[in-house]
This record gives C-alpha cells, structure tokens and sequence, in this order.
C-alpha cells in the first residue's frame, strides 16, 4: 500500500512540475496535482488503451510517435473533467505530454520502487 502512495506522490510531483514547465498549463495548487494524478491514472487505465487501439494504424505508420499525440488528449480530457487544471489549446498538451513523460521517467529514476528497493537491499553476500 505504501508503494503505491508513494507512486501516487511522485505522479503528482510530475504533474506539478509539468505545469510550471509548460506554458499554457495552470494549475491552481499542489493539492490540485493530486487529485490530477488519480484522475489521469483512471484515464489511462481506461480510455488510453481504446484510444492506441483505435490510432493504431496511425501509430504504425508514425512509428510510435502519434502516443504522443494520445497522451495529449488524454490530458485534455482530465483537463475538461477537473476545474482546477486548464490547458489552453493542442501545442500545450503535446509539450505537456512530452514534458510529463520526461519528468516522471527522471522522477521514477530516482524516487521509484525499484529505487527504493536497490537502496534498501543488502548489497553483501548472503550465506
């Protein structure tokens, strides 16, 4: 249960840190980004997937770079369903979604579970 809280904080982070990043992204507070977090996290659980089923002949020809373009309009899309995110238009969600894949990759780096985990394993031999 902890690690997914924790994977919880740091999303956030990363929504967060994506919003001062961007411009044409606000978010109104860090509270925001939490809530943000969760919604986006149930998005890409579900409509995500139908989404790169459905540009999946666009995906191929792109060579996976239209997942870029999906990624933006999922944003967009948690961005309609909550008050206190806004993204004014498509060049801001796609730097979003570029930016956003970025931080969070950097972020799970160092702050993730298998972060965590080779920082707490004991590095001596067992016998």
């Amino acid at each position: 249960m902890f690690e997914q809280i924790g994977i919880w904080i740091v999303c956030s982070i990363a929504i967060y840190i994506m919003a001062v990043i961007t411009p044409g992204i606000r978010l109104k507070s860090f509270g925001s980004a939490m809530k943000a977090s969760l919604v986006l996290g149930f998005m890409n659980m579900t409509i995500r997937p139908v989404l790169l089923f459905l540009t999946l002949p666009i995906n191929i020809l792109t060579l996976g770079f239209f997942t870029v373009v999906v990624n933006a309009i999922v944003l967009r899309i948690v961005a309609g369903l909550m008050k206190s995110f806004d993204i004014n238009g498509w060049i801001p969600a796609i730097l979003g979604a570029i930016i956003l894949a970025f931080v969070q990759t950097f972020l799970f780096w160092f702050f993730g579970p298998s972060a965590m985990e080779l920082q707490t394993s004991n590095s001596g031999p067992t016998i």
